[in-house]
């Protein structure tokens, strides 16, 4: 089995919409609901959502990564620095925990028909691998810590027991929630 993570550049955008809309919905997510505010998606995207995020995929910081497995794209990590994604640099529940220039992970997705395969760890790294790249001191997510499965609708949160896997720690707390549940805050440091 090979492995392969990249950033999602305008030449790799359709392997991600297999991933996060097959179907093409224009009222779908596109993951720009936890990235941008409305109004900076209309703007973006002339009110289309997917042209929104293909004109990200065309900024010097992608907005994510696509993993691969033996060929087929089978993940994708929404990540890019905190300070250009606006819902989190403007979030009253979602803090910084210090004045670190952090990468931050927005959402974690697999694809259907692949999910309890093994994707999040690779996926991850490479998300991981992408920042250290471009230079980013630290990543941080904001994943919640379930007693047991969790509601597909709010996994792409991610679980804290994902992140410690991938070498990731608690540093901090929240105030959103979801799926009723307490988000945190985990680091994994990178200098």
């Amino acid at each position: 089995m090979t492995w392969e993570t990249h950033p999602v550049t305008p030449d790799r955008f359709e392997d991600f919409a297999d991933i996060v809309n097959r179907t093409r919905r224009a009222n779908h997510c596109w993951c720009l609901s936890h990235r941008l505010r409305a109004a900076e998606i209309d703007e973006l995207g002339g009110g289309s959502r997917e042209q929104a995020m293909r004109r990200l995929c065309e900024r010097d910081h992608p907005p994510g990564v696509v993993t691969y497995r033996d060929g087929e794209p089978v993940g994708w990590c929404n990540i890019g620095p905190r300070a250009e994604i606006t819902r989190l640099t403007g979030s009253r529940l979602i803090r910084p925990v210090d004045d670190l220039p952090v990468w931050s992970i927005v959402c974690v997705v697999v694809r259907s028909g692949r999910r309890r395969q093994g994707v999040t760890a690779p996926l991850i790294e490479g998300a991981v691998g992408f920042a250290a790249a471009h230079g980013a001191p630290a990543v941080e997510a904001h994943p919640v810590d379930p007693p047991g499965r969790m509601d597909l609708t709010m996994a792409f949160v991610g679980t804290r027991s994902m992140f410690e896997r991938a070498g990731f720690r608690v540093v901090g707390t929240t105030d959103a929630v979801a799926s009723r549940m307490p988000r945190l805050v985990m680091r994994r440091d990178l200098l």
